[in-house]
């Protein structure tokens, strides 16, 4: 899998065969970050579901301050330690995690935007919404794949859904903190 945009554009990031592992195909990327703006200069980042670091690595590549990915395989972990280290990525930290214990614990209104791809099997899409609403910031985004597309009742009361589109199975959905 290739960057696609940013200073790290056209790095190689490996895809291991884990179970569950679903990269985020490039035209979504593409999208994401067409949404985003290119620029994320200052942005504060949570990647909750890393895998296989693609989105946290776009983040940190279009100038993010802090990018924070959270991966529960210790091999996906230190996959993504070996990249970051491999493409001097000093804004982006690793920690092997489980992500929504992590985002349990976390201070509030730290992020800009939080990127959430939980496996699609796993059930965790409510509960990572839950504990990931309060770390945004006033305005802050939160970006969510899933296997069908956020019913409204599933939106967090504090977040108004801003974008969404499908690729395939994957739906995702960019989603803003009104308050």
């Amino acid at each position: 899998m290739r960057l696609i945009g940013g200073s790290l554009k056209r790095s190689k990031l490996p895809v291991a065969d884990r179970p569950g592992l679903r990269p985020t195909p490039d035209r979504v990327r593409e999208t994401l970050f067409n949404w985003l703006g290119q620029d994320l200069t200052g942005w504060r980042v949570l990647d909750a579901f890393a895998g296989s670091g693609a989105l946290g690595f776009e983040a940190a590549s279009r100038g993010a301050t802090e990018v924070q990915l959270l991966e529960r395989d210790p091999v996906l972990a230190r996959s993504l330690q070996a990249s970051q280290d491999r493409l001097q990525a000093t804004t982006l930290r690793v920690d092997c995690a489980d992500a929504v214990a992590w985002m349990a614990r976390c201070a509030p209104a730290r992020f800009d935007l939080v990127l959430l791809d939980p496996p699609f099997d796993a059930g965790l899409q409510a509960p990572a919404l839950a504990v990931a609403a309060p770390l945004l910031v006033a305005g802050g985004l939160l970006y969510l794949e899933s296997p069908a597309a956020l019913p409204p009742a599933e939106i967090p009361r504090e977040f108004a859904l801003s974008r969404q589109g499908r690729a395939g199975a994957v739906h995702y959905h960019l989603l803003r903190r009104n308050t």
